[in-house]
């Protein structure tokens, strides 16, 4: 699932006046400066931009990382989660279980492989998607369930894949937001059959433009992807095409740079775990600021910093007038949006509720302890100038 920064509103916060970014690449960049020059050199000495030994090196360290037997690297996270659906048999007749809680393309990708998605509410506390969720939701057509990891939390997977085995429904892992995180110790994208992972630069691991890779242990499977994802090619030759497949490939220059940062990976998401903290513990005595909760099974890759707060526009406003950025993830559940009202059953009054409240508070492994302080000060008085207006 693809992740966006919505900006502030305009004229409410710019390059000149900005205390705390919403992101700041430009400092995790210039950590490895180095490094990435030395694999971009790698990539440009050999000429293989497509495919060759820097891609290969990065499926196998990608694969090895998440615990999977397989990677096939893509051009971006939508495409993965189509080609993971595809490659596993789910089409045209096929319904599809998505929480209404996700970015777009999870819902687009299920459209795109001819299968019609169900979108279904989620949990008031994690805002992740449950197994009650998915039982209340499945029919006799039902193939298939997409797991949203969001904001780099671990869906409950234990009663999800309890109630989704017995049944034979393919479970997808949409781990787009969730690089690192675990489930029990295990990592996402080995908790279900498959995973789709994005690599769109402002990810935990994060490409120079847009990329993605699909998981999983299946030989099968992993075959059918990698076909599907080079125009079908099947054979030794490149220009045997025994399926009907499109171009989405993960290029050899994203994969230099992916392998200079997985490198970091580790100390980068520990960086953002104790910024987490430090947000929990001091904005734990705004009551009117409540963050989302993390299952105590889950170790979160805190892809975002996410609170639940009134008048969230507003106080949104007042914290870029302090050159606060600040994100929304995401202001309209997928069912609100026109061309996807079908696809749910009425009302899903959590998810709804929820993208009226969220906040995205400023998130990255180079935030300084002094910045937090920074946003949660503008944060608490956004917040109560905010509820003392309302009361």
């Amino acid at each position: 699932m693809k992740q966006r920064t919505s900006r502030p509103a305009a004229g409410r916060s710019g390059p000149n006046n900005v205390s705390v970014p919403f992101l700041d690449l430009k400092a995790m960049h210039a950590e490895i400066q180095a490094e990435l020059d030395c694999a971009w050199r790698a990539v440009t000495s050999t000429n293989a931009y497509i495919g060759g030994s820097v891609l290969d090196r990065f499926e196998g360290e990608w694969a090895a990382y998440c615990g999977r037997r397989y990677c096939i690297g893509v051009a971006n996270g939508t495409d993965a989660i189509e080609l993971a659906l595809a490659a596993s048999g789910v089409g045209p007749g096929d319904e599809v279980i998505v929480p209404a809680n996700t970015f777009i393309a999870t819902v687009e990708a299920v459209i795109a492989c001819g299968a019609r998605p169900v979108l279904v509410d989620i949990d008031d506390r994690t805002l992740l998607v449950t197994a009650d969720h998915i039982r209340a939701a499945v029919t006799s057509r039902t193939a298939a369930v997409i797991v949203v990891h969001l904001y780099g939390q671990p869906a409950g997977m234990d009663e999800i894949l309890a109630f989704t085995e017995p049944r034979g429904l393919l479970v997808v892992e949409d781990a787009a937001q969730a690089h690192g995180a675990r489930w029990h110790g295990v990592r996402a994208g080995a908790l279900g059959d498959i995973a789709a992972f994005s690599f769109y630069p402002g990810k935990n691991l994060g490409a120079f433009g847009d990329g993605g890779a699909v998981v999983t242990d299946d030989a099968a499977v992993a075959s059918r992807v990698r076909a599907l994802s080079t125009h079908g090619v099947t054979g030794a030759s490149r220009y045997h095409h025994g399926v009907v497949g499109r171009n989405s490939r993960l290029d050899a220059l994203q994969a230099a740079v992916l392998s200079v940062k997985l490198a970091r990976l580790g100390g980068w998401n520990a960086a953002r775990r104790r910024a987490s903290l430090q947000y929990g513990r001091v904005l734990a005595g705004v009551k009117d600021a409540r963050p989302v909760a993390n299952a105590p099974e889950a170790e979160s890759s805190h892809h975002l910093q996410v609170v639940r707060v009134p008048r969230r526009d507003a106080v949104r406003t007042a914290l870029a007038d302090r050159g606060v950025e600040t994100g929304v993830h995401y202001p309209v559940p997928c069912h609100q949006h026109e061309p996807y009202r079908a696809f749910a059953e009425g009302p899903l009054p959590v998810a709804e509720r929820a993208a009226s409240e969220v906040l995205s508070l400023p998130m990255s492994p180079h935030i300084s302890a002094e910045q937090v302080m920074e946003v949660c000060s503008a944060l608490r008085e956004a917040v109560e100038g905010q509820v003392g207006r309302a009361s």
